[in-house]
């Protein structure tokens, strides 16, 4: 008979480090065209503000020229500036939404 040598093999956890994904913030950009109680009701129906948070968002966006309306991971950012400009087009309304990389 052989003897063999036993190893105690030790395992170890590795911490993975996983990172956050990129987010994206949704602005809404002025025109001289959309009223604004449109706007606020893109900002009630796709972003869930209520009439304060709707109409301070509103505001901004008139008198600044844009208005941050939320910040989004890529696909759901993506998604809700498609529904916004989408429900815009087919109101006749010219108004803008873009993202950026927050």
């Amino acid at each position: 008979m052989t003897k063999s040598g036993s190893e105690a093999v030790i395992l170890t956890q590795e911490k993975i480090k996983q990172k956050s994904p990129p987010m994206y913030k949704i602005l809404l950009l002025n025109d001289d065209f959309t009223p604004m109680e449109f706007v606020i009701e893109v900002l009630k129906i796709f972003f869930s503000m209520n009439q304060e948070q709707a109409t301070r968002i509103m505001l901004k966006v008139h008198t600044e020229g844009v208005g941050v309306c939320g910040i989004y991971p890529s696909d759901i950012a993506n998604t809700k500036v498609s529904q916004v400009v989408k429900f815009a087009r087919i109101n006749q309304h010219p108004l803008r939404c873009v993202m950026e990389e927050n």
